[in-house]
């Protein structure tokens, strides 16, 4: 079994090729996660496309990763040379295109935006993309508290990432994130698209992590992300 590591802004992954031993269980994801944030697992490819499963550090399946199948669109263009890369993760297929300056621009596909709700005190915005996020507005510090609680929280049975993000100005916004069977990580590309839905709802939205920046474009209901992938 063929692996590499890589990361998207400090956003770590196993890659990990599928053999003849068969596919990936939770024990076995957990295991080779180690102190990465999740692996994939890559379970098919060609020259243009690749498909892969998402399996978080506790050995729970995501949806969807933004940073993760940016990574995948990475690590194939370096093996085949493509310029665009469909990757898909279960029912979802990301477009991604390897841009002049080697950064990757995403089509993540549609994003949907609930109204504002309130448990525990706490009020946030469910933002769907693909993969379920709570958005609360506030001090990026209080991730440390709030993430875990919204997380396993009765209100997502099938728990859900978590983002406390604060509106610096039009068009930029500062986050942390709280991933759903990871922890905080330093970076989500989904969590930007989530965090530029419920504060923007369109346009062009640069959103700082604590790994970097994520440039996101919301346009008729559809996201666009961008940034970079590299191996370890």
């Amino acid at each position: 079994m063929r692996s590499s590591k890589w990361h998207a802004l400090g956003n770590t992954y196993l890659v990990v090729e599928r053999d003849d031993a068969g596919s990936l269980d939770a024990e076995r994801a957990r295991e080779l996660a180690g102190d990465a944030d999740g692996v994939l697992e890559v379970v098919a490819t060609g020259e243009t496309e690749v498909e892969i499963v998402v399996w978080n550090r506790d050995g729970s399946v995501a949806e969807l990763s933004g940073n993760g199948t940016r990574i995948a669109a990475a690590w194939l263009a370096e093996y085949t040379g493509a310029r665009k890369v469909d990757v898909r993760v279960g029912d979802h297929v990301v477009v991604a295109r390897i841009l002049d300056d080697g950064e990757i621009e995403q089509e993540l596909g549609p994003v949907k935006v609930g109204r504002p709700e309130t448990v525990e005190g706490i009020t946030f915005v469910p933002v769907s993309v693909g993969n379920p996020h709570a958005v609360v507005e506030g001090d990026p510090a209080a991730i440390e508290w709030v993430g875990p609680l919204l997380e396993t929280h009765a209100r997502f049975p099938d728990r859900t990432n978590v983002q406390v993000v604060r509106v610096d100005a039009p068009g930029e916004v500062t986050a942390r994130v709280w991933e759903r069977g990871v922890g905080e990580t330093t970076a989500s590309g989904t969590g930007a698209v989530a965090v530029t839905a419920a504060t923007h709802g369109e346009g062009d939205v640069l959103v700082h992590f604590p790994g970097g920046d994520l440039r996101v474009r919301l346009k008729r209901g559809c996201a666009y992300l961008t940034g970079p992938a590299e191996p370890v």
